[in-house]
């Protein structure tokens, strides 16, 4: 596969440009978003996905929106666009990065409301371009950090997709990978499968291929019998949302992994920025989950897997326990316990 790469979000001219995720990795499609509406719609129906890429795109929305906003005086301007912000905020509920974003940008209109409305469309504008350029330097620094705890010649595990595709680019767990492989192209990625979406099969993937990094794709429910024969060395993932107490929420099924490597004795690392971090939440119970279409369990490509019938469930995302994480990847360092403390330090870095 030859060695291309672009960034999967991207202004292109008065637009949003964005790498449709659901056609990977067969087709390569770029879908041009006009209006605020189109990119929520990419959110929910995970044209785009990953939380640091979803809070990217909805701070590129509010951008959109506020170009076409009509209001003469301020005043209206600013009802209109916290509208705006509710609806984008709302795309999608567990990841906390969406919801970060559409604060960050709706304080610039709070804190400039004596400005006229197209001094304020170029300050949001300027905020949603800063939020993109500040993820992609996040994710550099992320896998600086990360370099340091992947052994050399490693065998590392990730799971879901947190690469170049969830985030504005590079990635988080991915660009941990990434960063380790520049400095040692002896290590090696398995990565999962993970039903019932296939992000690690369909997207990981890809990326590593993409990159000419070695990878070798795993069903998930051969995770314990690897690692129980001594095949892996590390794993990393990435995040959605992380409590007060570094409780995670990530794709369904990190958990199970989370225990197998911890029964294992492997260390299992979350990488994320400081954005996805819900200092408002005590522990990860708190935490909202997402439930998808059960069809996404019960059908495959529009095709049916099931019996014609069969219930379903499809929590998007489950959530591990501090416990079992042995450190947490920032943009300013390795978070690492107690959480509590250490994850208030990082917030004030």
């Amino acid at each position: 596969m030859a060695k291309q790469w672009f960034p999967p979000i991207y202004w292109d001219g008065d637009a949003v440009a964005l790498l449709d995720q659901r056609l990977l990795p067969h087709k390569e499609v770029v879908l041009r978003c006009t209006t605020p509406q189109q990119i929520v719609q990419a959110i929910k129906k995970m044209a785009i996905r990953g939380a640091p890429a979803v809070g990217v795109a909805g701070a590129m929305a509010l951008a959109l929106g506020a170009r076409a906003i009509q209001a003469a005086d301020t005043q209206t301007f600013h009802s209109k666009f916290v509208r705006l912000c509710h609806q984008v905020r709302n795309a999608r509920p567990t990841g906390n990065n969406l919801s970060w974003a559409v604060e960050r940008v709706y304080t610039v209109v709070a804190e400039n409301g004596k400005e006229d409305v197209p001094t304020l469309r170029r300050l949001i504008w300027e905020m949603a371009d800063t939020i993109r350029r500040e993820d992609v330097e996040a994710n550099l620094a992320i896998g600086s950090w990360g370099r340091e705890i992947i052994p050399q010649g490693a065998r590392i595990l990730t799971y879901c997709n947190a690469g170049a595709l969830a985030t504005a680019d590079y990635g988080t767990a991915v660009g941990v990978i990434r960063s380790a492989h520049e400095s040692d192209p002896s290590v090696q990625v398995i990565s999962c499968e993970t039903r019932p979406f296939l992000q690690g099969s369909r997207l990981t993937v890809y990326e590593l291929m993409k990159s000419g990094i070695p990878v070798t794709l795993v069903t998930d429910n051969a995770v314990g019998t690897l690692m129980q024969q001594k095949k892996i060395d590390v794993v990393v993932v990435g995040a959605d949302r992380i409590a007060a107490n570094g409780d995670t929420a990530n794709k369904i099924g990190t958990y199970m992994v989370a225990v197998l490597a911890a029964t294992h004795n492997i260390p299992f690392y979350v990488a994320a920025p400081r954005s996805t971090i819900d200092a408002t939440l005590a522990d990860g119970s708190l935490i909202p989950i997402e439930q998808r279409d059960p069809r996404e369990v019960t059908h495959l490509n529009g095709r049916p897997m099931a019996p014609a019938g069969a219930t379903a469930v499809n929590p998007a995302f489950d959530v591990t326990p501090a416990k079992y994480i042995s450190g947490i990847i920032t943009e300013v360092g390795i978070v690492r316990k107690p959480y509590g403390k250490t994850i208030r330090q990082a917030l004030q870095a």
